[in-house]
């Protein structure tokens, strides 16, 4: 991470990243997890950015670039606020390889526990059926590619475990985390 990034006589943020399918119970265990840590973190949803966005048709190319870009500065406003001295707790879905590899680059520098979170297929889809705001079978489409690349510090089942749970899980790694990270290794991982 470029220091000139980082307020001055700040320490640096912590950045917990949890990662996992449309549906997986991501928002769910980081709701808890920001209610069970000692230190303020800040929970910030990939949600929330495309909620920001203006509503408005768009043609497909346009859409995939305007999705593009605003993925490129959730990944940025995370950093933002880690490099300002701000925990974060941060929700995403890494369906596809440049997501993965910008936030390696855009987190350098920074402490990042990376979370797998796991979900059966078919629990994913009652989700879905249940939730009613996302297109059916987007969970399914993610599955095959939101893990392909990862390698994590901690990883949660949410079809067998709750998210309390996953959350507790989660604090206890950061307890006593291992080195090097998951975010160190991928980055020294042939691609």
């Amino acid at each position: 991470m470029d220091r000139s990034r980082q307020v001055a006589d700040t320490p640096l943020g912590q950045i917990v990243l949890l990662n996992g399918t449309s549906s997986s119970g991501k928002s769910r265990i980081a709701a808890e997890l920001v209610q069970l840590l000692d230190d303020t973190y800040f929970l910030m949803a990939v949600d929330a950015f495309h909620a920001m966005r203006t509503r408005r048709d768009h043609q497909p190319e346009e859409l995939e670039a305007a999705l593009r870009r605003t993925r490129a500065g959730f990944h940025r406003a995370i950093a933002g606020m880690a490099a300002a001295g701000n925990n974060v707790v941060a929700d995403h879905v890494l369906s596809e390889r440049w997501r993965l590899d910008d936030c390696l680059a855009v987190f350098e520098g920074l402490d990042v526990v990376f979370v797998g979170v796991r979900c059966d297929l078919d629990e994913i889809a009652r989700r879905e059926l249940a939730r009613r705001d996302r297109p059916i079978g987007l969970a399914a489409e993610q599955l095959e590619h939101v893990h392909a690349d990862a390698i994590y510090d901690v990883e949660c089942d949410t079809a067998i475990t709750s998210a309390r749970d996953c959350a507790l899980q989660i604090k206890d790694f950061l307890s006593n985390p291992t080195e090097p990270s998951a975010f160190e290794r991928l980055r020294r991982a042939p691609k």
